[in-house]
Protein backbone atom coordinates (compact mmCIF):
# COMPACT_ATOMS: atom_id res chain seq x y z
CA UNK A 1 0.00 0.00 0.00
CA UNK A 2 1.23 3.50 -0.85
CA UNK A 3 2.55 5.50 2.09
CA UNK A 4 -0.04 7.80 3.68
CA UNK A 5 1.02 11.13 5.17
CA UNK A 6 -1.32 13.43 7.04
CA UNK A 7 -3.93 13.64 9.77
CA UNK A 8 -7.14 11.70 10.39
CA UNK A 9 -10.00 13.11 12.41
CA UNK A 10 -11.07 9.91 14.20
CA UNK A 11 -14.05 9.33 16.49
CA UNK A 12 -12.83 7.24 19.43
CA UNK A 13 -15.71 5.32 20.98
CA UNK A 14 -16.17 4.56 24.67
CA UNK A 15 -14.50 1.36 25.84
CA UNK A 16 -11.19 1.37 23.97
CA UNK A 17 -7.91 3.13 24.64
CA UNK A 18 -6.48 5.76 22.33
CA UNK A 19 -3.66 3.31 21.58
CA UNK A 20 -6.13 0.65 20.39
CA UNK A 21 -7.89 3.19 18.20
CA UNK A 22 -4.55 4.08 16.64
CA UNK A 23 -3.72 0.39 16.14
CA UNK A 24 -6.99 -0.17 14.26
CA UNK A 25 -6.15 2.65 11.83
CA UNK A 26 -2.53 1.56 11.56
CA UNK A 27 -3.57 -2.00 10.69
CA UNK A 28 -5.93 -0.75 8.00
CA UNK A 29 -3.57 1.75 6.39
CA UNK A 30 -0.37 -0.24 6.78
CA UNK A 31 1.34 2.95 7.96
CA UNK A 32 3.58 1.96 10.87
CA UNK A 33 4.83 5.48 11.53
CA UNK A 34 1.83 6.94 13.29
CA UNK A 35 0.70 8.48 16.55
CA UNK A 36 -2.11 10.25 18.37
CA UNK A 37 -2.22 13.53 20.22
CA UNK A 38 -4.35 14.49 23.17
CA UNK A 39 -5.11 11.07 24.66
CA UNK A 40 -8.71 10.26 25.55
CA UNK A 41 -9.40 7.93 28.49
CA UNK A 42 -11.19 4.65 27.66
CA UNK A 43 -14.42 5.96 29.22
CA UNK A 44 -14.30 9.13 27.08
CA UNK A 45 -15.26 9.47 23.44
CA UNK A 46 -14.96 11.91 20.59
CA UNK A 47 -12.32 13.57 18.44
CA UNK A 48 -8.92 11.88 18.47
CA UNK A 49 -6.58 13.32 15.85
CA UNK A 50 -4.23 10.69 14.44
CA UNK A 51 -1.01 11.43 12.57
CA UNK A 52 0.25 9.15 9.81
CA UNK A 53 3.73 9.25 8.28
CA UNK A 54 4.96 12.83 8.01
CA UNK A 55 1.77 13.92 9.75
CA UNK A 56 3.24 12.74 13.06
CA UNK A 57 5.55 15.78 12.95
CA UNK A 58 2.54 18.05 13.56
CA UNK A 59 2.20 16.96 17.19
CA UNK A 60 3.23 20.28 18.75
CA UNK A 61 0.97 22.29 16.48
CA UNK A 62 -1.93 20.02 17.42
CA UNK A 63 -1.22 20.32 21.14
CA UNK A 64 -1.48 24.11 20.82
CA UNK A 65 -5.01 23.90 19.44
CA UNK A 66 -8.02 24.71 21.57
CA UNK A 67 -10.30 21.82 22.54
CA UNK A 68 -14.01 21.63 23.32
CA UNK A 69 -15.50 19.08 25.74
CA UNK A 70 -19.02 18.24 26.82
CA UNK A 71 -18.98 16.76 30.30
CA UNK A 72 -21.45 15.16 32.68
CA UNK A 73 -20.77 14.98 36.40
CA UNK A 74 -22.33 14.17 39.76
CA UNK A 75 -21.89 16.44 42.75
CA UNK A 76 -23.02 13.96 45.43
CA UNK A 77 -20.07 11.59 44.98
CA UNK A 78 -16.35 11.55 44.28
CA UNK A 79 -13.72 8.92 43.59
CA UNK A 80 -9.97 8.43 43.77
CA UNK A 81 -9.64 9.35 40.09
CA UNK A 82 -12.49 11.92 40.09
CA UNK A 83 -14.32 9.85 37.48
CA UNK A 84 -16.54 6.77 37.53
CA UNK A 85 -13.69 4.41 36.60
CA UNK A 86 -12.98 4.02 40.32
CA UNK A 87 -15.42 3.13 43.13
CA UNK A 88 -17.72 6.02 43.97
CA UNK A 89 -17.55 7.60 47.41
CA UNK A 90 -20.70 9.29 48.70
CA UNK A 91 -20.23 12.91 49.80
CA UNK A 92 -22.98 14.07 52.20
CA UNK A 93 -24.37 17.45 51.14
CA UNK A 94 -26.96 18.97 53.46
CA UNK A 95 -27.65 22.05 51.34
CA UNK A 96 -27.35 21.36 47.59
CA UNK A 97 -26.38 24.41 45.51
CA UNK A 98 -28.90 26.04 43.20
CA UNK A 99 -28.36 26.58 39.46
CA UNK A 100 -27.08 30.14 39.87
CA UNK A 101 -24.43 28.96 42.33
CA UNK A 102 -23.26 26.20 39.97
CA UNK A 103 -23.12 28.63 37.05
CA UNK A 104 -21.18 31.20 39.08
CA UNK A 105 -18.70 28.54 40.22
CA UNK A 106 -18.15 27.34 36.65
CA UNK A 107 -17.63 30.88 35.38
CA UNK A 108 -15.07 31.36 38.14
CA UNK A 109 -12.71 29.04 36.27
CA UNK A 110 -12.74 31.05 33.06
CA UNK A 111 -9.38 32.59 32.21
CA UNK A 112 -5.83 31.68 33.19
CA UNK A 113 -5.92 29.31 36.16
CA UNK A 114 -3.57 27.11 38.16
CA UNK A 115 -4.72 23.50 38.14
CA UNK A 116 -3.37 20.49 40.03
CA UNK A 117 -3.65 17.45 37.74
CA UNK A 118 -5.29 14.30 39.14
CA UNK A 119 -2.83 11.93 40.80
CA UNK A 120 -4.18 9.20 38.53
CA UNK A 121 -2.95 10.64 35.25
CA UNK A 122 -0.28 10.09 32.61
CA UNK A 123 1.95 12.90 33.90
CA UNK A 124 5.49 11.73 34.58
CA UNK A 125 6.92 11.97 38.09
CA UNK A 126 10.59 11.06 38.33
CA UNK A 127 10.40 9.38 34.94
CA UNK A 128 7.32 7.28 35.75
CA UNK A 129 3.67 7.83 34.96
CA UNK A 130 1.69 9.10 37.96
CA UNK A 131 -1.00 6.44 37.56
CA UNK A 132 1.63 3.68 37.68
CA UNK A 133 3.08 5.06 40.90
CA UNK A 134 -0.42 5.21 42.34
CA UNK A 135 -0.99 1.59 41.34
CA UNK A 136 2.19 0.67 43.23
CA UNK A 137 0.82 2.35 46.36
CA UNK A 138 3.15 5.35 46.22
CA UNK A 139 1.81 8.76 47.22
CA UNK A 140 1.91 11.16 44.30
CA UNK A 141 1.98 14.92 44.80
CA UNK A 142 1.66 16.95 41.64
CA UNK A 143 2.38 20.66 41.42
CA UNK A 144 -0.12 23.17 40.04
CA UNK A 145 0.18 23.81 36.32
CA UNK A 146 -1.14 26.71 34.25
CA UNK A 147 -4.30 26.04 32.25
CA UNK A 148 -6.55 28.20 30.13
CA UNK A 149 -10.35 28.00 30.10
CA UNK A 150 -11.82 30.12 27.29
CA UNK A 151 -15.47 29.67 28.23
CA UNK A 152 -17.86 27.39 30.10
CA UNK A 153 -21.52 26.86 29.23
CA UNK A 154 -23.94 25.21 31.64
CA UNK A 155 -26.40 23.04 29.69
CA UNK A 156 -28.31 21.22 32.43
CA UNK A 157 -28.40 21.08 36.20
CA UNK A 158 -30.69 19.05 38.41
CA UNK A 159 -29.17 17.99 41.68
CA UNK A 160 -26.89 16.07 41.80
CA UNK A 161 -26.32 15.94 38.02
CA UNK A 162 -24.66 18.68 36.01
CA UNK A 163 -23.86 18.85 32.30
CA UNK A 164 -21.66 21.55 30.83
CA UNK A 165 -19.50 22.39 27.83
CA UNK A 166 -16.11 24.05 27.91
CA UNK A 167 -13.38 25.28 25.59
CA UNK A 168 -9.84 25.06 26.91
CA UNK A 169 -6.17 25.14 26.06
CA UNK A 170 -3.49 22.47 26.25
CA UNK A 171 -2.89 20.52 29.44
CA UNK A 172 -6.34 21.11 30.94
CA UNK A 173 -7.87 18.24 32.93
CA UNK A 174 -11.67 18.12 32.93
CA UNK A 175 -11.58 15.73 35.92
CA UNK A 176 -9.56 18.27 37.88
CA UNK A 177 -11.99 21.06 37.00
CA UNK A 178 -14.90 18.96 38.26
CA UNK A 179 -12.98 18.21 41.46
CA UNK A 180 -12.39 21.94 41.93
CA UNK A 181 -16.03 22.69 41.12
CA UNK A 182 -17.02 20.43 44.00
CA UNK A 183 -14.57 22.20 46.29
CA UNK A 184 -16.02 25.60 45.33
CA UNK A 185 -19.56 24.38 46.00
CA UNK A 186 -18.76 22.34 49.14
CA UNK A 187 -19.99 19.20 47.38
CA UNK A 188 -18.54 16.12 45.76
CA UNK A 189 -17.37 16.12 42.17
CA UNK A 190 -17.07 13.15 39.84
CA UNK A 191 -16.97 12.93 36.04
CA UNK A 192 -19.56 10.50 34.66
CA UNK A 193 -19.35 11.18 30.92
CA UNK A 194 -17.02 13.03 28.56
CA UNK A 195 -17.15 13.81 24.84
CA UNK A 196 -14.45 15.79 23.05
CA UNK A 197 -16.30 17.59 20.29
CA UNK A 198 -13.51 19.62 18.75
CA UNK A 199 -9.72 19.86 18.48
CA UNK A 200 -8.77 23.03 16.63
CA UNK A 201 -10.32 22.81 13.14
CA UNK A 202 -11.35 19.16 13.59
CA UNK A 203 -14.96 18.69 14.72
CA UNK A 204 -16.91 15.65 15.85
CA UNK A 205 -19.39 15.96 12.99
CA UNK A 206 -16.64 15.18 10.46
CA UNK A 207 -14.88 12.46 12.48
CA UNK A 208 -14.34 9.00 11.01
CA UNK A 209 -16.05 6.35 13.11
CA UNK A 210 -14.69 2.90 13.92
CA UNK A 211 -17.46 1.29 11.87
CA UNK A 212 -16.67 3.50 8.88
CA UNK A 213 -13.08 2.23 8.77
CA UNK A 214 -14.33 -0.59 6.54
CA UNK A 215 -14.91 2.06 3.85
CA UNK A 216 -11.69 3.98 4.53
CA UNK A 217 -10.51 6.12 1.64
CA UNK A 218 -7.28 8.06 2.05
CA UNK A 219 -8.33 10.81 -0.37
CA UNK A 220 -11.53 11.44 1.59
CA UNK A 221 -10.43 10.81 5.18
CA UNK A 222 -6.81 12.02 5.39
CA UNK A 223 -5.87 15.70 5.51
CA UNK A 224 -2.49 15.88 3.69
CA UNK A 225 0.41 17.02 5.86
CA UNK A 226 1.05 20.38 4.23
CA UNK A 227 -2.64 21.26 4.13
CA UNK A 228 -2.94 20.32 7.80
CA UNK A 229 0.15 22.37 8.67
CA UNK A 230 -1.40 25.45 7.06
CA UNK A 231 -4.60 24.93 9.08
CA UNK A 232 -2.74 24.52 12.36
CA UNK A 233 -0.29 27.41 11.92
CA UNK A 234 -2.99 30.09 11.97
CA UNK A 235 -2.08 32.59 14.71
CA UNK A 236 -3.64 33.40 17.00
CA UNK A 237 -5.32 30.03 17.34
CA UNK A 238 -9.08 30.55 16.70
CA UNK A 239 -11.24 30.15 19.80
CA UNK A 240 -14.40 28.05 19.32
CA UNK A 241 -17.69 29.91 19.59
CA UNK A 242 -19.54 29.59 22.88
CA UNK A 243 -23.11 28.20 22.63
CA UNK A 244 -25.71 30.96 22.85
CA UNK A 245 -28.31 28.90 24.69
Amino acid sequence: MEAIDGLINFYKPVGITSAKALYAVRKLTGQRKSGHTGTLDPAAEGVLVLGLGKGTKLTELLMDQSKVYRAKARLDVTSESFDSDRPLIVVPVSDPPDRDSVLAALNGFVGEIEQIPPAISAIKVGGQRAYKLNRQGEAVELKPRPARIYWVHLHEYEWPNVEFEMACGRGTYVRALIRDLGTALNTGGCLTGLVRTRVGPFSIGDALSLDALAEFDADSHVVPTEQARSLLQIRPVPIPTKPSA
